[in-house]
């Protein structure tokens, strides 16, 4: 995994490495250019970049999109796409998700599935999840953390945009694009906002609210 995320990052040692979730955000311009100054940007499923004039919010670059088949595709997904690497996540393809490529998804993009027995899997260990016998698993966006993190161990790793580290408890959620969904019932958020915790405390990881 790393020497594909190398090819896109904008050195093959990044130093500072930033995952940005969708949560809503107000803007907060020291945020937008602590994400920017990353060399290598993950983003997660629809997210929302920084139009150009717009109040510097969660930054404008992006090297790296995390989707999974539900992805709902905002106006910014596809932009630049033939300069961003596309990261399926498919845990559903253990127990009754079909391969399916949808629909809608441009002809001439590619995209690279996740390995379940090399990401999935261990991150489902680390949250305590027993996802190889139960439809359990991590939501996208730790999973784009996860990437960022057992790849990049020695970089600084930059979070933002995840709610449920300050509410572990919610049953729904907003996106920063502006829909909103029921938190499926697949995932064990409060674990993860354990996990991504443990990384504030012990390894080079900060959250910005």
């Amino acid at each position: 995994m790393r020497s594909l995320l190398d090819v896109y990052a904008e050195h093959p040692q990044p130093r500072r490495v930033a995952v940005v979730g969708n949560q809503p955000l107000e803007p907060d311009a020291e945020r937008a250019k602590a994400v920017d100054d990353a060399e290598l940007v993950i983003r997660v499923n629809g997210f929302k970049l920084d139009d150009p004039g717009a109040p510097p919010t969660v930054g404008g670059k992006c090297h790296v999109v995390v989707f999974n088949r539900a992805l709902r595709a905002t106006k910014w997904v596809f932009e630049n796409y033939r300069r961003r690497l596309y990261l399926m996540v498919e845990p559903g393809r253990l127990h009754w998700e079909p391969d399916l490529v949808p629909g809608w998804w441009p002809s001439d993009l590619g995209f690279v599935p996740v390995s379940n027995r090399e990401v999935t899997l261990p991150l489902s260990e680390a949250l305590g999840l027993p996802t190889g016998e139960q439809a359990t698993w991590s939501t996208t966006g730790t999973m784009a953390a996860w990437i960022a993190r057992t790849s990049y161990p020695e970089a600084e790793l930059v979070l933002t945009g995840f709610s449920f580290v300050d509410d572990p408890n919610q049953t729904s959620w907003l996106h920063a694009a502006g829909d909103a969904c029921v938190v499926g019932p697949e995932h064990q958020i409060a674990a993860e906002a354990r996990l991504l915790e443990s990384w504030l405390q012990t390894s080079r990881t900060t959250l910005l609210r």
